[in-house]
């Protein structure tokens, strides 16, 4: 029996250092090496070399991928202000909106057109150790909610991605954002 057709697009938006460049390059991995998807991933950077805007966006298909510019995503990730700002009206209606809930705020309508995840992302991080893996506790509550790849396919992307000396701090980063996506599931249908 053929797959179902399967056509998701996904942004990670943010600003330079925080890895969102890194965040799409793992779920692409993912979807394609783990998952047996079709990717297009293509990026983009600020003209500054740390704190300008940075994104990723990854397409994932059943299909060939014809072109490979979102342009009607599915999922929009925010890790800053201005990236919120500036993509938001790509997310299509009842699309997934994730941002860190300490550097972005929305306004109260945003919730009754999107399915509206925060996570202290950034704090999450520093309490592990590091704050530069705030983008893999992202990464572990997008996977978590949205469903879309396994968690074994990526965590295990995470994992032959990061550098070796980080791949522990990268895996508690990752399972601390997913297990917070799997309380918020849990209190969502209790």
């Amino acid at each position: 029996m053929p797959k179902k057709r399967v056509h998701i697009e996904i942004k990670f938006a943010g600003f330079g250092g925080q890895g969102m460049i890194l965040a799409g390059h793992i779920i692409g991995k993912a979807a394609t090496i783990y998952e047996d998807y079709n990717v297009v991933l293509t990026r983009s950077y600020g003209p500054e070399a740390r704190g300008g805007a940075s994104s990723s966006n990854v397409i994932i298909d059943t299909s060939t991928i014809d072109y490979p510019y979102v342009s009607s995503l599915d999922a929009l990730i925010v890790m800053s202000q201005e990236s919120y700002d500036k993509y938001i009206d790509l997310l299509k209606e009842g699309g997934y909106l994730f941002l860190d809930s300490d550097l972005v705020k929305i306004p109260k309508e945003a919730h009754k057109r999107f399915k509206v995840y925060s996570i202290p992302a950034t704090e999450i991080a520093e309490k592990i150790g590091r704050h530069i893996v705030a983008n893999i506790v992202m990464l572990g509550f997008f996977t978590r909610i949205t469903g879309y790849l396994k968690y074994e396919s990526v965590l295990n992307a995470v994992l032959t991605t990061v550098p070796p000396k980080t791949i522990e701090l990268n895996k508690k980063a990752f399972n601390e954002g997913f297990e917070y996506g799997e309380k918020l599931q849990m209190e969502v249908t209790a």
